[in-house]
């Protein structure tokens, strides 16, 4: 049997700062019911895309690393911890099999438009634990990081 982990995610934001996080930064990953839809985005040609239904993540502290490739220079001071607590806006994520033959998937997270801007997402809380410096990232309708990570 083939192993299926990934090598790294990269989380997408909606003004298009990006975040690529390893394997080994990660402490836990949860991602409910992917599907296969068929849809546009932002006015482009029809194409296949991955929504799910819930997500959340645990991240190491290990992972609060900058790349000035990836962000906007406002995004470097804040660290990518910082940003993620500050702005609701992770749109999507590419979860990465194979880094060398660009084996990945894309998966669309769950979004409502918190005000008129657009940008932040009523369904995304995050928080940094006081005990160990670990972020907690959920998207969800229904739940909060609160709800799912009581302990912190």
């Amino acid at each position: 049997m083939t192993e299926h982990a990934f090598e790294q995610l990269v989380f997408h934001f909606r003004n298009g700062d990006e975040w690529t996080i390893s394997h080994k930064e990660l402490a836990d990953i949860w991602i409910s019911r992917v599907t296969t839809s068929y849809g546009r985005i932002n006015g482009g040609k029809i194409q296949e895309i991955h929504p799910c239904k819930s997500f959340k993540v645990e991240i190491l502290p290990e992972a609060d690393h900058v790349k000035s490739t990836d962000i906007n220079t406002g995004s470097l001071e804040l660290g990518m911890f910082g940003r993620a607590t500050k702005y609701q806006d992770i749109e999507k994520m590419d979860l990465i099999y194979d880094a060398a033959a660009n084996n990945q998937i894309q998966i669309y997270f769950p979004f409502k438009q918190k005000d008129p801007s657009g940008l932040d997402n009523a369904y995304q809380t995050s928080k940094v634990s006081q005990k160990d410096g670990h972020l907690y990232i959920v998207i969800d309708e229904t739940h909060t990081v609160d709800d799912d990570y009581p302990q912190i």
